[in-house]
């Protein structure tokens, strides 16, 4: 029963002032405080540069990780105003720093353009930062203002001239905030390419300075999406070979899009408005995707390709499509705070009829390349049938049966988020794990040789494959298009595999099959690889276990080598039960890795590369990375 004697006064309501609401709810401005939510502060700031570009007064963006953990950003743009502000009695560049909602971006004329429309990107950075210190170089002088989490020290201050313009940020991530203040390097550089792409010319520097990590990269692309579309497809075959780039000034707004096919199964699209990633889609996306289905539909009937009666969907059309969309508007109209969908109704009819002319007239001016798209198009519709056919099929056993797969070792517990399921190489490491795992909540599907490699076939063919039929009926959550997270049967699902080079090979073909027809099980984190060790070492009856060869020197060196036994496990099926469930299931003790995908972009490009039909590539990488290798097992 609730307690109800507790006192509900006006001395309980509270009210938050300043930045206070972003340090006590700091969730609900940058989304998290683990590493995502780090890094969005870095994005935050680079939007304020970005935006200066848009406007056209910029074209250099500087990012640095500083040796103490910090970091700057500093660009050539205008620099925030630096006078007075009438009715706040502060330089402009502290109440940017200090209050929320406040900014250039609300009509004021400063912005015709911008991706931060809410006016808390800076403030919040000071916020939730243990120290900022902003510079602003304008009209011939170096302004200067230090910060300690959100306060300012002093105020803005003349500390010497200026030969240019712009500003200049430089902060300290909060630990009392964060859950690490750790900058990965990868990750702010994905974003930075990313940026660089969607703003053509816009040169952006990326420097690490922290001790054993110096390095720099620069990013300019002066083709802009039709150079991030090739760079997408680096690793495939094209079919035409160049991307249709289409770049136009209308009424609604500015609509960049770059279209590139090539012959594999999968379809890639990104959406942008004002730079932001639209996740969801949106009104550019969908007239978009009306326009493209248009046109090919139109061309087919025109030259006869397809009859009459025949029609074909958007997603045969879009079989081995690589496209990105960007828009830029005046007022776009996000849902949701996330901004992941675009709203603006006007932005469909513009991108539309944009898309249909260009691509109509691309179509007429290459008829090779479009007779090819057309029966590339006729080809996809007839194996989404033969797939649709096979899922149905696969449906239809499982009703037959009322069973699950017949090698599945189950669990008891029947709520998804108590279960995990461990999808294991061959028999002998099945009946040892079916042994050692805690029936409650483990179950085990034990999987007899490789599975296909998906990367190189269609659905219907890999619905044809028991191994991955049996995959699919214990899931329970369908694959494809008709993939339902809410009837995921298990939370986790934990590849574990021997540690040898058929053991990678078998989790690399998991995984690539997760990707490209399951792929929100990775975008949610219910993909795990387990790590068995790999050395027993006894000594007076006592075992011990290492996972590597720096723990297993490091254990001898503290239990001596005299009399002691190493011993090196070829395979899960050498260990008992018990060793298994101690090394590797028990939860308690046990080490996973999560498989994680921060960059879409990253991942379908380097599957596609190891994963593809291009051996040349492949070889390309392993000579360029070799050296990378710290253990080989041959």
């Amino acid at each position: 029963m609730a307690v109800k004697n507790v006192e509900y006064s006006e001395e309980q309501i509270q009210v938050l002032e300043g930045l206070d609401p972003v340090r006590k709810r700091p969730g609900m401005y940058i989304g998290s405080t683990d590493v995502k939510g780090l890094h969005h502060l870095a994005v935050e700031i680079v939007d304020n540069s970005i935006d200066e570009a848009l406007a056209g007064y910029c074209n250099n963006v500087y990012v640095t990780i500083n040796d103490d953990g910090s970091l700057t950003v500093e660009d050539d743009g205008r620099g925030i105003p630096c006078g007075i502000h009438k009715k706040e009695g502060v330089s402009a560049v502290e109440i940017c720093l200090t209050k929320l909602h406040a900014g250039g971006k609300f009509g004021g004329g400063g912005y015709k353009i911008s991706g931060g429309l809410h006016g808390v990107g800076l403030s919040c950075v000071n916020a939730l930062s243990e120290w900022l210190k902003v510079e602003v170089f304008q009209d011939g002088s170096h302004h200067y203002q230090m910060y300690h989490r959100g306060i300012p020290d002093e105020r803005l201050k003349i500390i010497g001239p200026a030969d240019h313009t712009g500003t200049k940020v430089t902060f300290m991530p909060d630990a009392e905030i964060f859950e690490t203040t750790e900058w990965e390097y990868e990750r702010l550089k994905n974003r930075l390419r990313e940026v660089a792409y969607l703003n053509k010319g816009i040169n952006i520097v990326l420097k690490d300075n922290r001790d054993s990590r110096q390095r720099s990269e620069t990013f300019c692309y002066e083709g802009g999406l039709a150079e991030f579309v090739e760079n997408y497809n680096r690793s495939k075959n094209v079919i035409f070979p160049s991307p249709l780039y289409i770049d136009k000034s209308v009424k609604e707004g500015e609509i960049e899009v770059a279209i590139q096919f090539n012959d594999s199964y999968n379809e890639v699209v990104h959406a942008y408005a004002n730079n932001i990633n639209t996740e969801e889609g949106g009104a550019h996306l969908d007239g978009f995707k009306a326009a493209l289905t248009k046109a090919i539909n139109d061309y087919g009937h025109k030259v006869n390709l397809l009859k009459e009666s025949e029609k074909l969907s958007g997603e045969d059309v879009r079989e081995g499509l690589v496209a990105i969309i960007s828009v830029k508007l005046e007022n776009p109209q996000f849902e949701g705070q996330t901004k992941t969908k675009l709203g603006n109704s006007e932005m469909r009819t513009a991108v539309a009829r944009v898309v249909g002319e260009e691509l109509a007239t691309f179509l007429e001016e290459n008829p090779k390349e479009a007779k090819d798209l057309v029966l590339k198009s006729v080809t996809a519709q007839r194996a989404r049938d033969a797939a649709r056919k096979a899922r149905e099929l696969t449906r239809k056993g499982v009703l037959e049966s009322a069973s699950l797969p017949g090698k599945l070792a189950d669990c008891s517990d029947r709520d998804p988020l108590h279960c995990e399921i461990y999808i294991v190489e061959g028999d002998s490491a099945g009946g040892t794990a079916k042994q050692g795992r805690d029936r409650r909540f483990q179950a085990i599907l034990p999987l007899r040789g490789k599975i296909l490699n998906v990367e190189k076939a269609r659905l219907a063919r890999a619905l044809e494959n028991e191994e991955i039929r049996s995959m699919i009926t214990a899931f329970g959550c369908g694959i494809g298009d008709e993939f339902d997270e809410s009837k995921l049967r298990y939370n986790r699902i934990i590849c574990m595999t021997d540690a040898d080079v058929d053991g990678s090979h078998i989790r690399i073909l998991l995984i690539t099959f997760f990707f490209r027809f399951m792929r929100p099980l990775i975008e949610n984190g219910h993909v795990y690889i387990a790590q068995p060790p790999l050395y027993k070492i006894t000594k007076n009856k006592q075992e011990y276990y290492a996972f590597d060869d720096a723990e297993r020197d490091r254990t001898l060196d503290e239990i001596g080598t005299k009399g002691t036994e190493v011993s090196r496990y070829k395979g899960l099926g050498e260990m008992n039960a018990e060793q298994l469930w101690t090394t590797t299931m028990n939860p308690e003790s046990r080490t996973m890795l999560k498989v994680t995908m921060e960059d879409a972009y990253e991942a379908d490009a380097i599957v596609s590369l190891l994963m593809g039909d291009q051996p040349e590539l492949r070889r390309e990488f392993i000579v360029e990375n070799a050296k990378l290798v710290d253990e080989l097992d041959v």
